[in-house]
């Protein structure tokens, strides 16, 4: 075999090495990955016992407080001001959660459509919000940043969409 030949076969097997080792290092994460939806997102494409992030506003008038075999549950509706979607969790919920404020549930959807969180999690200062739910609310037209800030959370559910979003 010629010098050039073999050096070929060495960059083939180092490619086809390194292309395995790709392959089933992202075979691995496969169900470690979980993907950001909004609620709009998970009507039009969520499956039942998919694990997802769901992102949005807390609904105002949605918080409901219980105990479900001794441990503190609640449900509320997340929305984007499009759709919103029931989630229930049970467990403390972060100091900052409240209505009309960013939330982040991370969980599974259900066959009936609700989310059941098995994490949630809040902003946590009076101005942040995740940086996906901002990107949803300008997509559903209920904020344009050239036209200032946003307007109070608690007013999504009820703004009407801009002719820019959507």
């Amino acid at each position: 075999m010629k010098r050039k030949h073999r050096r070929l076969a060495i960059m083939l097997a180092c490619g086809l090495g390194l292309g395995s080792a790709a392959a089933l290092t992202l075979f691995a994460f496969r169900d470690n990955l979980v993907f950001f939806v909004t609620p709009s997102d998970l009507a039009r494409r969520g499956h039942a016992g998919e694990t997802l992030r769901l992102g949005g506003l807390v609904a105002a008038g949605s918080v409901q407080h219980m105990m479900i075999d001794g441990e503190p549950a609640v449900r509320f509706r997340v929305t984007d001001g499009r759709t919103s979607v029931n989630v229930s969790y049970v467990g403390v919920l972060p100091d900052l959660f409240r209505e009309g404020q960013g939330v982040v549930t991370l969980g599974t959807l259900a066959p009936d459509g609700g989310f059941i969180a098995s994490e949630v999690l809040a902003k946590h200062d009076e101005t942040y919000m995740p940086k996906e739910v901002v990107e949803a609310l300008k997509k559903s037209g209920h904020w344009q940043p050239q036209a200032g800030p946003p307007p109070p959370a608690a007013t999504w559910n009820t703004l009407p969409a801009t002719k820019n979003g959507g």
